[in-house]
């Protein structure tokens, strides 16, 4: 007969293995309280924003609300066919606008429909009023009424849209923002005068790639410099590089509004050196020229730092050592101190793009009606129309363009030689 072996036990009697199991349960919740503050925050401020936005641009509980008994008695009626609904469809529309014109909710559908068809939102107004008068008890049967009212209520083409939009969500302001309507029998294009957000979405990725590509020609050769020059001197210069982050977005927007106009600075110098004819004065804002020329100046400093940060740690005795192998200045610039400093072009060229593609005062200001983002599009939306879905439709795009493009990225060129030093 074996003896049993007696667990090994801690200073306080318990057994050493649920001791250690205790001691590091409590430092893992020690370790979440730590960073609860931070986690709520970026919840709180990145992630729900975010979330609040992907529900809205599906989100289209407003007809169903308002028109309950609409929306149900439309369920059995075809929309492909030509003839509007019948009488029972008509006594639920005119029992829920009762309620409605009661809440005043009326004009807000109007509103929301308006957005598929011009015309609702003053057929709600309008009829709000009258319908606010009737009796449901002795004034039915209602069609006539409704039809009597006005015209537009015998229109099968508005019946359809309170068809396909009684659904508490809706594919409608995505296809909005891909230039496509919805119809009884699938999707279409939109008419070619209202297509005008897939020409926004090429334009935006188009300029926020040559933004990003002017502004590494232009820095590249800057930190280059910057990284060789003495501490002291490479400090000295580093002020003119942080300068505009101490001036003020607007008034440096303003300033190329200034430099960039047909009687600005610029074509006055070319005028005065004989280089242009005073009529033939260049077009340089309110362009895409001048959405170019502006944002590159303002995001050229997000590209310098994180290539001289990069170019600073590459040691100058690689490019010494190719040298006394024989290897030219070129050649060692090629195969040397180029590749080395690919980290830092990476970092720069995302974090410019990616500020770029969402940028909004420097389009609005200096693009014209050419040189305008979809940001722009969006902010319109928002203030403006109070379409809030299909703004919302337009910034997931945007957010899951970046998202593809971040992901081609770290295919192409690998996010981990991503470095900013």
């Amino acid at each position: 007969m074996t003896e049993r072996t007696q667990p090994l036990l801690a200073a306080d009697g318990t057994p050493l293995k649920r001791s250690i199991q205790r001691s590091l349960r409590r430092q893992k919740i020690e370790a979440f309280l730590l960073v609860a503050p931070l986690l709520a925050f970026v919840l709180v401020t990145f992630v729900a924003p975010i979330a609040d936005m992907l529900f809205r641009s599906v989100e289209n509980q407003i007809v169903a609300q308002t028109l309950p008994e609409t929306a149900e008695a439309l369920k059995a009626w075809d929309p492909e066919r030509s003839e509007v609904p019948g009488e029972a469809v008509f006594a639920a529309l005119a029992a829920d606008m009762k309620t409605a014109v009661k809440n005043k909710t009326h004009t807000r559908l109007g509103s929301r429909l308006n957005y598929e068809k011009t015309g609702v939102a003053s057929l709600f107004r309008k009829s709000g009023r009258r319908i606010k008068k009737w009796d449901l008890a002795e004034d039915a049967p209602f069609k006539e009424k409704f039809l009597d009212l006005d015209k537009k209520w015998g229109d099968p083409e508005l019946w359809q849209l309170l068809k396909l939009y009684s659904p508490a969500y809706t594919s409608g302001y995505f296809l909005n923002a891909v230039d496509l309507k919805q119809t009884p029998a699938g999707f279409e294009p939109r008419a070619e005068s209202e297509q005008i957000y897939i020409l926004l979405f090429q334009r935006t990725l188009f300029m926020s790639l040559a933004i990003t590509l002017m502004c590494l020609l232009l820095g590249y050769p800057v930190a280059f410099l910057l990284s060789h020059l003495p501490t002291r001197t490479s400090n000295l210069l580093m002020i003119l590089v942080l300068l505009p982050f101490w001036t003020s977005l607007l008034v440096r927007t303003s300033a190329w509004k200034v430099l960039l106009q047909q009687e600005g600075v610029i074509n006055d110098i070319l005028v005065t050196i004989g280089f242009l004819g005073d009529a033939d004065r260049l077009q340089l804002i309110n362009n895409q020229t001048g959405t170019i020329v502006a944002m590159t100046h303002i995001l050229l400093p997000f590209m310098i730092l994180p290539l001289y940060s990069v170019m600073r740690t590459i040691p100058p005795s690689y490019v010494r050592a190719a040298k006394s192998l024989g290897a030219n200045d070129l050649t060692a610039f090629a195969k040397v101190y180029f590749p080395q400093s690919v980290p830092g072009i990476g970092a720069g060229s995302i974090l410019v793009f990616i500020l770029a593609i969402g940028y909004y005062i420097t389009p609005e200001l200096v693009g014209g009606t050419t040189g305008t983002f979809i940001s722009n599009r969006i902010a319109y939306h928002i203030s403006s129309s109070l379409n809030w879905g299909l703004a919302a439709a337009l910034g997931s795009i945007l957010l899951v363009a970046v998202l593809v493009l971040y992901y081609a990225y770290d295919r192409i060129v690998g996010i981990d030689n991503v470095k900013l030093g």
